[in-house]
C-alpha cells in the first residue's frame, strides 16, 4: 500500500467526533465490532471530547460540523489564518484572555473592538461554553482536624 496524498487536510475536534460517533452508530446497526484495537481507540477518544472542560462535553453540542464554514466566511474579513480557525472551533473561546491564546499576535493585529467583535462572531456562530457547573460549596468544606 502506499501513501498518495499525505496530510492533505486538517480535522477540527467536532469532524473527528462527528466520524467515531457514526462509525461507531454504524457498526451497532450492523451488528458487527470491529477490530479491539479500534474499538478502544474510538471508545478513549469518544470520552475524551465529551470530558468537561472540553467544548465538545456540552450535550446537546450546540453547533456541528455545518458550521465551520459558517464560521471561516464570518471571519474571513479579519484575515484569520487557517490553522486560527482550526484552534478557534477546536477551543471555543468565550473570553478575550482565551482568544489571544488562539490568535496569534492578536493584540498588534486587532484592536479591542475587533477582538470583541471576532468573540461575538466565535459565540453566535459555535454557541456559548457555559462555566463549570457551581458546587455544593458545603461539600467541599473540611475541618481543620481532617473529620
Amino acid at each position: 500500500m502506499r501513501v498518495l496524498e499525505a496530510q492533505n487536510a486538517v480535522l477540527t475536534n467536532v469532524e473527528v467526533y462527528t466520524f467515531l460517533s457514526d462509525q461507531a452508530k454504524q457498526y451497532q446497526s450492523q451488528k458487527r465490532r470491529g477490530p479491539p484495537n479500534l474499538e478502544a481507540l474510538r471508545g478513549e477518544m469518544i470520552k475524551y471530547f465529551e470530558t468537561f472542560p472540553g467544548p465538545l462535553s456540552q450535550k446537546p453540542l450546540p453547533f456541528d460540523v455545518n458550521s465551520i464554514p459558517v464560521l471561516l466566511k464570518r471571519l474571513r474579513p479579519y484575515k484569520i489564518s487557517k490553522g486560527e480557525c482550526i484552534m478557534v472551533v477546536n477551543m471555543r473561546p468565550t473570553s478575550t484572555a482565551a482568544l489571544n491564546a488562539v490568535i496569534e499576535d492578536m493584540e498588534n493585529r486587532f484592536n479591542e473592538e475587533k477582538q470583541e467583535e471576532i468573540l461575538n462572531i466565535v459565540i453566535e456562530v459555535l454557541g456559548e461554553f457555559p462555566p463549570p457547573a457551581e458546587e455544593d460549596e458545603d461539600a467541599m468544606e473540611t475541618t481543620e482536624d481532617g473529620s
